[in-house]
């Protein structure tokens, strides 16, 4: 599984998602139809999968976006 995705649609959860941010996968939990990611809260929660596209980044990137979401598992 990736590990990143990016938000392509968040018109039913504007409080909770950003358009076009890079979110970190967390890799439990996937459901039919949906992903877990870390969202504004910081928390993670479960959301549609089509509102994500996954993304594979560069290695300096993600060493980048890992650290900054550190205390999470990805």
């Amino acid at each position: 599984m990736e590990r990143f995705a990016i938000c392509i649609e968040n018109k039913d959860f504007p409080a909770s998602l950003e358009r076009w941010k890079i979110y970190p996968v967390v890799n439990s939990a996937e459901e039919e139809g949906y992903i877990r990611i870390i969202d504004e809260s910081g928390e993670d929660y479960l959301y549609p999968r089509e509102c994500f596209s996954f993304i594979k980044l560069p290695r300096a990137v993600e060493v980048k976006l890992k650290k900054e979401y550190h205390s999470i598992t990805l």
